[in-house]
């Protein structure tokens, strides 16, 4: 780990941007975290994630990368590749944990392997419709409908009818060549923030529609943030356990954020089942990982700091 006077001594560059889905909110990350860095004295550039990448770098002479990036090629390892190519020490994942955790049907199998719950599902993949007929799902309707590899709720519908099935899958499929459809649980959405492989604490997200879309996660006033989650004991320190586990499970670093779901009726003794794991969570002014942060004494300029000293290879070269 850096300390931060070696960092001090060091050009940072801020990766945000990029090409995915996701941009908007990655240039709203970016700009709260070189903010951040900027004020706590670090010589920290703004550095725009495309296929310009690798010779922005170059020619801002980058020494840590930290990413900002949202999305595909920015979270799923593909970024991550490029840095340990360049020997650019990085925020956040490696190579494997970023595309495990990005990819919702990989990261599923893994949680499954190790004993976490996770809701009933299917897999679909374009121009295959042997399972687009919801009479052989193992789950009724409403079901989750969600491409494998996009965040921030792109691209995800909740069908109650057969008919909109169609359109759902349309939606989805605009995205990814492999889609996720879940079975719909009514609970409480409850969101476990990891820093440093330390669950950090939960906080429970009540959206105003009715469900945590793209829209209500970055309009201010859609959704009511709750924290710490107001769960009984036992049922809060699950939550931390299966947050952590799932982090661990896939082998992420840095600061991640865990989804998790509360059912309302849980039809055994397991309340919770984890839906995913984002290992480069908002750092924007609705963000929820901030928030978490924040609410156990963790400003946001410190988080951003704490995330920074992590910055490494994982990739290691003999002689270099």
């Amino acid at each position: 780990m850096f300390s931060p006077e070696e960092l001090k001594r060091k050009r940072i560059g801020v990766l945000m941007g990029g090409l995915s889905a996701e941009r908007e909110v990655s240039l709203m990350s970016g700009k709260a975290i070189l903010e951040a860095l900027q004020g706590l004295g670090y010589e920290a550039l703004a550095i725009e994630g495309d296929e310009k990448l690798p010779g922005r770098l170059e020619k801002n002479r980058i020494e840590v990368a930290f990413i900002g990036l949202h999305g595909r090629l920015g979270e799923d390892g593909a970024v991550q590749g490029l840095l340990e190519m360049m020997r650019i020490p990085y925020t956040g994942s490696g190579i494997l944990a970023s595309a495990l955790a990005m990819n919702k049907i990989a990261s599923r199998k893994i949680f499954q392997h190790n004993g976490l719950p996770v809701p009933r599902h299917v897999v679909l993949t374009r121009g295959i419709e042997t399972k687009a007929d919801p009479a052989t799902w193992p789950f009724p309707l409403p079901a989750v409908i969600k491409p494998c590899q996009e965040g921030s709720s792109v691209g995800v519908s909740i069908v109650s009818a057969a008919e909109k099935i169609p359109a759902a899958l349309e939606a989805a499929f605009a995205y990814d060549a492999e889609i996720l459809v879940e079975e719909y649980l009514p609970g409480r959405e409850i969101q476990v923030g990891i820093l440093e492989d330390r669950a950090l604490g939960a906080i429970e997200i009540v959206p105003k529609k009715q469900f945590y879309d793209y829209e209500t996660k970055y309009t201010d006033g859609l959704a009511e943030h709750l924290f710490p989650a107001p769960l009984p004991r036992e049922d809060y320190a699950r939550a931390l356990e299966l947050g952590l586990r799932a982090h661990q499970v896939l082998g992420c670093e840095g600061g991640t954020r865990v989804d998790l779901l509360c059912r309302r009726k849980p039809e055994r003794a397991e309340k919770f089942v984890v839906l995913e794991v984002n290992t480069l969570p908002g750092m924007t002014a609705l963000s929820l990982f901030p928030e978490i942060a924040r609410g156990t004494g963790l400003d946001f300029p410190h988080l951003v700091e704490r995330i920074l000293r992590g910055a490494d290879l994982k990739i290691r070269l003999q002689g270099r």
